[in-house]
């Protein structure tokens, strides 16, 4: 077993310098002065290059070789396939070429950052083209067999086939609006009691207190902003971000609750496999399914606001007669007028996420042009959900994500669908998770997740770990049935 132990540490290397990587970039997105980007992309540069050379080093293939050689248990045969899978998909891919990806990713952030401030796309729009080109030329090199565009959905998703997801994306489309439409066309008056500005720093107060409320581990993480809420880290230090609004008070403490579902998937991977594969996250579907669960099975239900209630009041007393009720309907309303995915309700959510995979389908499949984006993301906005943005800060720039990667917005859908059933296969071994809610009492929640999910880490493949969770492949059905009965249920329908 020595050639799979000498494995093992030589990919503790290489995870070490990706989560140095990590960082830098939280850094980058927080704390780092916005003058300091010429610096950090050389430094992540220098990380991604090395950590490449380690990867696809002819000693990583000869300990490969000799350890799929050997006799290995379950555990250790998927650590082999999970390093097998990285090196196969990097050896071909020029250390150039990884460079100048990570000097473009990190101009890239400070560079869509400034387009969006100024509402100005062309600013923007150079360095789009150059990323596309740059991932482009990548996925040949990983596999010139397949389109560019599923090589690189396989690089956040490995094991879930795209065309799976396109077969759940054609659900949501048969049913979603529908939905919408009655929503719209009902005449319930769903609650929003919300008027004037709102304090950040009352807004924070209450994201903190929605943490320690959930159970999140300050020891091991923290709470700041950025311009796009996201988490970074790993099961000794998951760090949440989120962003504030002047005019609506819970779209901080959403988008924490939503970071916090990250956060306890990095802190619910076995501490003993840091650096292995067995102690890092399946994929980007299943950590959104995380997220997901939290923001809209937790954070987003009546039990929720029964007991959080006191604490929403204290922060905001000019809110002090506002009811548990209230703040449920306000958390769920359907707004016909939102523009941004982030602030999205559960059933138009999908449908910005739609809008997003098709026009990155096009742009990188070359049937869209990088100055077309901003008037086809309009005219999609129009037809999908009725609205048009009257800025591209307000539309095609409003994601961070287009700065460092494409095709991975499926993984929202798919963790949206992965989250309903979930909570289906939990309530099966503990029964109804609003009673638990209600008491404030989330450890059973927590317990189930990391014994059916963190644990495994990349044991299993998806379809695997989804079976092993929940009993069955991936469906919507649970997701489709939870907001329903929902949504008929706040709109009268």
């Amino acid at each position: 077993m020595a050639a799979y132990d000498d494995l093992c540490d030589r990919y503790g290397r290489f995870a070490n310098l990706r989560n140095a990587a990590g960082l830098l970039n939280w850094d980058q997105q927080v704390m780092m002065p916005s003058g300091g980007t010429p610096a950090r992309s050389q430094q992540l540069a220098a990380l991604s290059t090395t950590r490449h050379e380690l990867l696809v080093d002819e000693e990583t293939a000869a300990l490969l070789d000799a350890a799929e050689a050997d006799s290995l248990d379950d555990d250790e045969a998927a650590v082999v396939r999970e390093i097998r899978r990285e090196y196969d998909r990097e050896t071909d891919v020029p250390s150039e070429l990884v460079d100048e990806l990570a000097r473009t990713q990190a101009d890239a952030q400070e560079t869509w950052q400034a387009a969006k401030a100024d509402d100005d796309f062309e600013r923007f729009a150079p360095t789009l083209s150059k990323l596309r080109d740059i991932h482009c030329e990548r996925a040949g090199h990983i596999d010139d067999a397949k389109s560019p565009y599923e090589v690189m959905f396989e690089d956040g998703e490995p094991y879930l086939p795209l065309s799976r997801v396109e077969q759940v994306f054609d659900e949501l489309r048969a049913e979603l609006p529908d939905l919408i439409d009655a929503i719209r066309e009902s005449d319930s008056e769903v609650a929003w009691p919300f008027e004037g500005e709102y304090d950040d720093e009352a807004q924070m107060a209450l994201s903190r207190d929605a943490l320690d409320f959930l159970g999140f581990d300050f020891d091991r993480g923290r709470l700041d902003t950025a311009p796009h809420p996201f988490m970074s880290g790993n099961q000794f230090d998951a760090r949440v971000t989120t962003r504030c609004k002047d005019e609506e008070p819970l779209d901080a403490l959403t988008a924490t609750i939503h970071e916090f579902g990250h956060a306890t998937y990095q802190l619910g991977l076995r501490e003993d496999a840091y650096a292995n594969p067995l102690g890092e996250p399946r994929s980007s579907g299943v950590h959104e399914s995380q997220s997901r669960f939290w923001e809209n099975h937790v954070g987003r239900t009546r039990a929720f606001w029964e007991t959080f209630l006191p604490k929403f009041a204290d922060r905001f007393p000019q809110h002090d007669d506002v009811t548990a009720d209230e703040l449920y309907q306000a958390v769920n309303k359907v707004r016909p007028d939102n523009l941004i995915r982030v602030e999205a309700d559960e059933v138009t959510y999908h449908m910005h996420v739609i809008l997003r995979c098709e026009i990155d389908r096009a742009f990188v499949e070359g049937d869209l042009s990088v100055d077309e984006i901003p008037a086809m993301w309009n005219e999609k906005m129009a037809d999908y959900l009725g609205i048009e943005p009257e800025t591209d800060a307000a539309g095609c720039l409003q994601d961070i994500h287009w700065s460092y990667s494409f095709a991975g917005f499926q993984n929202y859908t798919v963790g949206s669908v992965l989250a309903a059933q979930l909570e289906a296969a939990m309530e099966e071994d503990l029964g109804d998770l609003d009673d638990y809610i209600r008491d404030g009492d989330f450890d059973p929640l927590h317990e189930w997740l990391t014994e059916n999910v963190h644990e495994h880490g990349c044991r299993y493949t998806t379809d695997e770990l989804i079976e092993e969770a929940t009993g069955e492949p991936l469906t919507a059905e649970y997701y489709l049935v939870h907001v329903r009965e929902k949504y008929d249920d706040l709109y009268d329908l």
